[in-house]
């Protein structure tokens, strides 16, 4: 319980600095001041400038406007489209429909987003859009194989036969006792997806393939400080730091929110 409570708090402050930073931050980071570079935490800059002489806090706020955006609607992505996929195969479970959605299923996992990344940028070039979609594919197979077998657990329950009894399509069925049944766990594996579509983002700014500036990204600012470590550290650890506990919190809701929702987990804890 504390565990959730901690995880909703740290979430709430990173997601209100992403809000805050479309209305204010304490600095232009369009706005160089070499002079200023490499500045430690002070006074007028709470948490010291970068190698540009730019306000740290300023970038991890909007840092933060753009980790959550970008895993926000590459989760959506892989919860539009995973989801029904799943339900779908569950409903058609042994035939050949099914084997094709999960054998693709299979086919996008083996390949992991930064590859998938790499593929997309290739052609489209290197672009927040272009990690979103790749963090999207990568997300698809993960809701449609937990869709597909939480729904195959219910289709042999009492409440699913006397549905089918009563004449309703696999389609209704699916929608008005399927969905609604597995809601919980969608929520809770959607808060797990999101952590790692953040960790994502990071991971493929560092690397060039994600956000570009002047777009502010925790990624990118992890990769400006990785040869300033000695010289100033606070311009590598903060970033760092940021996303380690923006993970943290969302994992900790993530876990609790399951231990709250999962009927399973309670049951196993009692």
């Amino acid at each position: 319980m504390k565990g959730l409570w901690l995880g909703i708090v740290i979430s709430v402050i990173v997601i209100a600095l992403a809000v805050i930073s479309f209305v204010w931050t304490p600095y232009d980071i369009q706005v160089l001041d070499v002079p200023n570079k490499l500045h430690p935490p002070d006074a007028t800059n709470l948490l010291g400038t970068d190698h540009f002489g730019r306000d740290i806090l300023s970038m991890i706020m909007l840092g933060a406007r753009t980790s959550i955006a970008v895993a926000l609607v590459a989760v959506g992505i892989g919860m539009a489209i995973g989801v029904p996929l799943g339900l779908w195969a569950a409903a058609r479970r042994g035939s050949l429909l099914d084997e094709v959605i999960m054998r693709g299923n299979d086919l996008i996992f083996a390949f992991p987003s930064l590859v998938i990344a790499i593929l997309i940028t290739a052609v489209f070039g290197p672009s927040a859009v272009n990690a979103i979609i790749a963090i999207g594919i990568f997300n698809i197979p993960v809701f449609a194989r937990l869709t597909r077998g939480a729904a195959l657990s219910l289709w042999e329950r009492d409440f699913i036969l006397a549905a089918r009894v009563c004449g309703k399509s696999a389609f209704r069925i699916s929608w008005e006792h399927i969905l609604p049944n597995i809601t919980n766990l969608m929520i809770v594996q959607g808060t797990i997806q999101f952590s790692l579509g953040i960790l994502a983002e990071a991971a493929l700014s560092y690397v060039g393939l994600g956000a570009q500036p002047p777009t502010a990204s925790w990624g990118r600012m992890l990769a400006d400080a990785q040869t300033l470590v000695t010289l100033a550290p606070h311009v590598a650890l903060v970033p760092g730091l940021a996303i380690v506990v923006t993970v943290l919190g969302l994992n900790l809701m993530g876990d609790g929110l399951r231990d709250r929702l999962d009927p399973r987990v309670r049951a196993d804890r009692t």
